[in-house]
Order: structure tokens, then C-alpha cells, then sequence
């Protein structure tokens, strides 16, 4: 049985930011915000260009990476359905600094520069909500330089799983996690081959539960401080 595709309205009402939002508060964000689809493969957004939107993911799985002057790619996070991004290029008024591409058929949310920046000086509770996801990004990079220089493939996995499941910057997220191989590979910067192996060990050390098209969360906490 397959689920019913999630609305765009839907998804707005039901972002943690909604419910500070005025009647008319609301009404402007939902005649405001379009939506777009990107197919696997296809850029949310490019490095380099203007930055005109705050962008949900309505459905969909994306990668946020940038690469290096010297070729080496560099991924930040991944973006499930239900989260928001780009609020820090938004509020510096400078061009984009990362990549995002979708990992695979994905659906997007903007909200027009001008409706971000109007909630900003008319609601409390979405400036709260919106300092809320910069200390959480800025804790996520900082996590990000260090278990990228010093952790192996399999610390890299873990990390990169623990990551997805901030309840901030992924809201509503399932202990059973649908994604594939492939796609931790590209999120964690490892070959398919080298993930497989990667969740088998940390099968054996009870944090996780490897399944077709999935993976299951056992122990979070366990992924969050794994050293393999």
C-alpha cells in the first residue's frame, strides 16, 4: 500500500515554525511559497548564484556538498522531507556557497526573500525557530571538520546517520530510515562497497539493523560518539 503524496500546504502547516504564525501570518506564507520538482540527479541549487528562496524539502532525499578549488567533493548533509535550508545565505545577502542535488525525485518548497525576511520582523516565534537551525548547522560543521579528518569510513557512516536524525534540521524523521546504499555513499563520501561493509560492523556493534532499501536505528546516542 502506497502513502498518499504529502501536499504542499500540508507540509507548510505542519513545519514546527507554523504554529507561531498569525491566521494572516499563515494565509501570506501559503499564497506566497510555490513548489518545484526536481528529478534524482537535478540541481536544488547551485553554488555561486543568487540566493532568492528559503527552501523545504517536501519529499525527496538531497545532498548539500560543495567542491574544493582542488576537485575534492564535500558533503555537508543530507535533506529529508519536512526540513528547511538556506536561511544563513538569506540573512548574509551573499551569492550561494554549496551545492544541493537530489539523490533522488524530489519536491521543493520557496518561500520568496521577501516573505523570509517579513516573517523576521513580524513574528518572534519564527526568529526563534530560525536562531534555533543556525546553532544547529553551526554545531553540525563543526562535528563535520572533525570526524572528516580524523574518523575512518565506518565513523564517517555513523556520524553521517546520526547527523540526519537532528530532530532541527530533520524534523520528523523515522527510526526506519529508507535509503539505499548508494545513497549513504554519496551522503558520507564512500562507495557503495565500502558502506555495505561499514553497516555490517556497526550491525555487530548494535546500532543499527541493515535492510533492503532501508536501514533501522537502534542506538543513536551509540552513532553519535562511534569510534570504529
Amino acid at each position: 500500500m502506497t502513502s498518499t503524496p504529502q501536499t504542499l500546504v500540508h507540509m507548510l502547516r505542519s513545519a514546527a515554525w507554523a504554529a507561531s504564525l498569525s491566521p494572516e501570518q499563515m494565509a501570506r506564507v501559503e499564497a506566497d511559497v510555490t513548489e518545484r520538482f526536481v528529478p534524482a540527479g537535478g540541481y536544488a541549487c547551485r553554488k555561486g548564484e543568487p540566493v532568492e528562496h528559503w527552501v523545504g524539502a517536501i519529499d525527496g532525499l538531497l545532498k548539500m556538498s560543495s567542491v574544493s578549488p582542488e576537485g575534492k567533493t564535500i558533503t555537508f548533509t543530507g535533506v529529508l522531507g519536512g526540513a528547511w535550508f538556506g536561511e544563513g545565505s538569506l540573512l548574509k545577502d551573499t551569492v550561494r556557497q554549496y551545492d544541493v542535488i537530489a539523490l533522488r525525485d524530489t519536491r521543493l518548497a520557496l518561500m520568496p526573500r521577501a516573505t523570509f525576511h517579513w516573517l523576521l520582523d513580524n513574528s518572534i516565534g519564527f526568529n526563534r525557530f530560525v536562531m534555533t537551525l543556525l546553532n544547529e548547522r553551526l554545531g553540525m560543521f563543526i562535528s563535520l571538520v572533525e570526524f572528516d579528518r580524523m574518523l575512518d569510513t565506518t565513523g564517517r557512516l555513523a556520524r553521517c546517520l546520526a547527523a540526519l536524525f537532528n530532530p532541527h534540521l530533520n524534523p520528523g524523521i523515522s527510526p526506519q530510515l529508507k535509503i539505499s546504499q548508494e545513497e549513504l555513499g554519496y551522503l558520507c563520501g564512500a562507495s557503495r562497497q565500502r558502506v555495505n561493509g561499514s553497516l555490517k560492523s556497526l550491525e555487530e556493534a548494535g546500532l543499527v539493523k541493515a535492510e533492503y532499501g532501508g536501514v533501522t536505528i537502534l542506538d543513536l546516542d551509540g552513532l553519535r560518539t562511534f569510534h570504529s
